[in-house]
């Protein structure tokens, strides 16, 4: 283990080495403690909510213990949903930045309440979490970058090159060099990630597919700086090179891949399908409350047996236009989803190509963070406020009296479990990519020779 002692004095005696090490270490665990902080404070605020609801219902039970309808129950009663945070969703915060984990709804139409939280902070939106998969994809390169972009040129520039080389063992001396500064790199970042996912209780093959992750993405930037460190330039140009290359593979190409789906798969925002759900809501007001009603039967067979409406107000009228608001809409909500999730799969596939995309997914889905685990919250509330509409109307079209006993009976939402399996293709294209990069740039080091060396 000599030649181990003798490399890390190397590495201990550069130091800008050993300050690129300790940083990436530091930034490393400040972005795990930043995102477990974060999980931590979104968990408070899911679990304050119990008792919160437990006091608005019990107001509106007193409020209303015994009414000939329901109608002010289903109107005044807000519904609590939440979407818990997975053990690992320290490491990648992906949509849980701009995206509402908790929702209020109510027995109303539901396409408006679901979209009226689409609000983003644009200072957060813009730059994005600080968080270890930011720190992974877009920091960690430049540290490997630094480290071994001179490992050629630094000994051509000190004049030790052609005698290193014409050891016998020269090409064994390359990989040892190599590795072990890849070795460091890799345990700056893992170290805080298991750290993490110990600590926060992530599941072991969930933080396997996280370090191995890790693994690629060194493999991939260090494959690449060692196919340009042995290229017979000068250090700088070597630098220039490589950051040439980061800006290219983790900036400009997957901006440019984003302005493109955009622009080939146009989707409108979800403020567009409340909008549309309320003007069809709020033009029902117009039209005769009998063909509302009508209408609404004709769709719910089940609720045909119903009276006729009285003169006046009726509740069971003012459901029924808005799930007819909801229905109205429907298709608009299909095509939505539709332009997302093709939106999404485009996305996995750039990130067989780009390994900061490929990485950035596989973090996300682990962490239950991405698009898909926004969608499966989506559909769990959509779930739930069916369950409220068919429990109220129940009471409505049958015009049954609602009191505080019936309070008790209302649905309770219960959070889906997490669906945390990796994209496995995207996961295998990036670990071949790392790989095919790391055995090029090891291979480029091997058939490096004396001759032309200085």
């Amino acid at each position: 283990m000599n030649w181990l002692t003798f490399e890390l004095r190397l590495v201990v005696r550069s130091r800008l080495s050993v300050a690129a090490l300790l940083l990436l270490l530091a930034l490393s665990a400040l972005a795990v403690w930043s995102g477990i902080h974060e999980v931590e404070r979104q968990r408070q605020t899911i679990a304050r909510l119990a008792p919160l609801h437990q006091q608005d219902v019990a107001a509106l039970a007193a409020r209303y213990p015994d009414s000939p309808t329901a109608g002010s129950a289903a109107y005044y009663t807000f519904y609590d949903t939440w979407d818990p945070p997975t053990g690992a969703a320290f490491l990648a915060l992906g949509l849980r930045d701009v995206a509402p984990y908790v929702l209020r709804i109510r027995a109303l139409g539901l396409q408006a309440q679901l979209h009226d939280g689409e609000t983003f902070n644009p200072e957060i939106a813009l730059p994005g979490r600080f968080d270890f998969a930011f720190v992974l994809i877009y920091l960690a390169p430049l540290f490997v970058i630094a480290l071994l972009h001179d490992l050629v040129s630094g000994e051509r520039q000190s004049g030790r090159l052609r005698l290193l080389l014409a050891m016998p063992d020269a090409g064994r001396l390359w990989r040892r060099r190599a590795g072990l500064r890849c070795a460091l790199l890799f345990g700056c970042l893992a170290l805080p990630a298991a750290a993490g996912a110990a600590y926060s209780g992530t599941g072991f093959g969930a933080t396997a597919i996280v370090l191995a992750v890790i693994a690629a993405s060194v493999a991939f930037w260090a494959g690449l700086s060692l196919l340009v460190a042995t290229r017979p330039w000068r250090a700088v140009a070597h630098a220039t090179a490589l950051m040439g290359a980061w800006a290219l593979l983790t900036l400009v190409l997957p901006a440019l891949a984003n302005v493109a789906l955009i622009r080939a798969i146009p989707v409108h925002q979800g403020v567009d399908l409340m909008l549309a759900q309320r003007e069809a809501v709020h033009g029902a007001w117009e039209v005769p409350r009998q063909q509302t009603l009508d209408r609404f039967l004709a769709s719910h067979p089940a609720w045909q047996h119903t009276a006729p409406l009285p003169a006046g107000f009726h509740w069971k009228w003012y459901f029924a236009f808005h799930q007819l608001g909801d229905e109205s809409v429907a298709g608009e909500v299909r095509e939505y989803r539709a332009g997302l999730l093709a939106r999404q799969a485009w996305t996995v596939r750039l990130g067989w190509l780009l390994p900061g995309v490929g990485a950035q997914g596989v973090l996300h889905r682990i962490a239950n963070t991405d698009l898909p685990a926004q969608l499966a919250y989506q559909d769990g509330i959509a779930a739930h406020h069916r369950a409220i509409r068919e429990f109220y109307y129940g009471y409505l079209f049958d015009e049954r009296r609602f009191g505080t006993a019936d309070f008790a009976r209302r649905p309770v939402f219960v959070p889906a479990a997490a669906d945390m399996s990796p994209p496995w293709p995207a996961t295998l294209a990036l670990f071949a990519l790392a790989a095919a990069a790391l055995l090029a740039g090891l291979s480029r080091l091997g058939r490096l020779r004396p001759h032309g060396a200085e």
